[in-house]
């Protein structure tokens, strides 16, 4: 009998802009040296599970994630590149802080206002939806390397919360998130595990 499925949402490592807090959506950055050592810190966590399928972001600092915590192939396939899992497109907002973003643009918040020039809420929203009615008709663990801003909107989906819910919702570089279904209740959708780093317990739940 086939297994529910788990979707184990992992966070790509520090970049330089995640650590200024500029806005990171097509700019391909790569991992920073301490990126690339807290990617490695997720193998232990990861090895031991038994993924039926990981999918990736296209960009680099997500892919080289998946690579550095040993899942750059699963059960001798490749992985797989996921348009659907790239992160928020800032559009002219791209590179640019939430501060410096006010100074022009007063009380923007990117849960309600978008992006010129990228996506807006609703759009974001659509890519989860798209990406959680293909991940639906699966079973077992999956694993998926993406960004944070973009989790956010997937798990506010997962719910069925509307977008602007995930700005709720804290997520660290390399950390990992689990979205499953209730045991008592097999048809609800439910966030398991959140925002768990390195050593935090990662368990099948």
């Amino acid at each position: 009998m086939s297994s529910p499925l788990q979707i184990y949402f992992i966070r790509h490592g520090e970049t330089t802009w995640s650590l200024s807090g500029q806005h990171t959506g097509r700019t391909d950055l790569p991992l920073t040296p301490h990126g690339e050592e807290m990617a490695r810190e997720l193998e232990p966590t990861l090895k031991g599970i038994n993924f039926s399928l990981v999918l990736t972001s296209p960009r680099l600092r997500a892919r080289a994630t998946c690579e550095l915590a040993g899942l750059g192939t699963s059960d001798g396939k490749a992985v797989q590149i996921e348009p659907d899992l790239a992160e928020w497109d800032y559009g002219d907002y791209e590179g640019l802080r939430t501060v410096e973003v006010r100074k022009f643009h007063p009380g923007w918040n990117v849960w309600e206002d978008g992006c010129p020039g990228g996506e807006m809420p609703a759009e974001a929203g659509a890519r989860a939806d798209r990406l959680i009615a293909r991940l639906h008709e699966l079973t077992g663990k999956v694993a998926l390397f993406s960004h944070g801003q973009f989790g956010r909107v997937l798990a506010a989906r997962w719910i069925g919360l509307p977008v602007a819910q995930g700005q709720h919702l804290a997520i660290d570089p390399a950390s990992v998130s689990i979205l499953s279904f209730a045991k008592d209740h097999p048809r609800r959708r439910v966030i398991s595990l959140w925002n768990a780093t390195a050593g935090g317990c990662v368990c099948a739940v």
